[in-house]
């Protein structure tokens, strides 16, 4: 009897264990936090600007929120479901590029600025995550793009690379309970900025970002070719019915629109 009792009294030791250990915030209150503050909508509401100088003052919470990511461990992360494991990833690379940034702001005009000749700021590794030491590339390419269960190029509206032509850092973090209406928006969003997305209607051509362009073998696998993508979100681009149907059948010319790798800061 004493021996049943000691093996139930271990079996909810390791229970009450596990359940600590998977004690993590599902809503990333922090980032939201932060990001709620710190992060504006432009007046079109189709990109945002980020206040560094406010993240620089909350650069403790940052760190305490970069410092609860890590402490997740691989085999926990693996046992969330798909839509947690995306969010948790795309904040993560978004919060990092934030601390990226502070490391040198505001002697800085671009994130380019972080790298040289030979190196690349996507490359520095300095991110604690999933039980490694990762770099940004190893979080977009790596754990998220690399991963056979996200089929989803909309990551490629979520994640912010710092820059103007990027698409907008959201004033919200990304939840897995809402991340396919989340994920919508941020490409809706993307889509209705004329000054990165538009057509051209008298030579019937269509001017899209270079992020098109970049990651067209994702657009490929995952959405029927980034023109098939194009069309599911004609309302966006304002295209209309016959507009529509030469783009589905990839009968609609396709150029792309120049990158701004200005800081995406908000005005000093």
């Amino acid at each position: 009897m004493r021996l049943t009792i000691a093996i139930l009294l271990m079996l909810v030791s390791l229970a009450a264990w596990g359940a600590g250990n998977d004690r993590f915030d599902q809503t990333h209150a922090a980032w939201s936090d932060l990001v709620s503050r710190h992060v504006q909508w432009t007046a079109e509401g189709s990109a945002s600007t980020a206040d560094y100088a406010g993240f620089a003052r909350d650069s403790k919470a940052l760190d305490e929120y970069l410092s609860s990511l890590s402490k997740i461990e691989r085999s926990t992360f693996d046992a969330w479901n798909q839509d947690d494991r995306e969010a948790f990833l795309i904040n993560a690379y978004n919060a990092a590029t934030v601390k990226l940034i502070l490391s040198r702001y505001p002697k800085l005009e671009s994130i380019k600025d972080l790298g040289g000749v030979f190196s690349s700021p996507w490359k520095k590794v300095f991110v604690d995550l999933l039980g490694e030491r990762r770099s940004l590339d190893s979080i977009e390419h790596g754990l998220l793009r690399g991963a056979r269960d996200y089929r989803d190029p909309r990551i490629h509206f979520a994640v912010n690379c710092a820059s103007i032509g990027c698409p907008a850092l959201r004033p919200e973090a990304f939840v897995g309970a809402k991340l396919d209406a989340q994920l919508q928006d941020q490409t809706s969003r993307f889509l209705r900025d004329r000054s990165r997305n538009r057509y051209h209607g008298k030579a019937m051509k269509l001017e899209i970002s270079s992020i098109f362009d970049w990651y067209a073998e994702d657009f490929d696998v995952h959405a029927g070719g980034v023109k098939v993508f194009l069309a599911n979100h004609g309302e966006a681009l304002e295209l209309d019915a016959a507009v529509l149907e030469r783009l589905r059948k990839g009968e609609v010319p396709v150029g792309y629109t120049g990158y701004d790798w200005k800081l995406n800061a908000a005005p000093r």
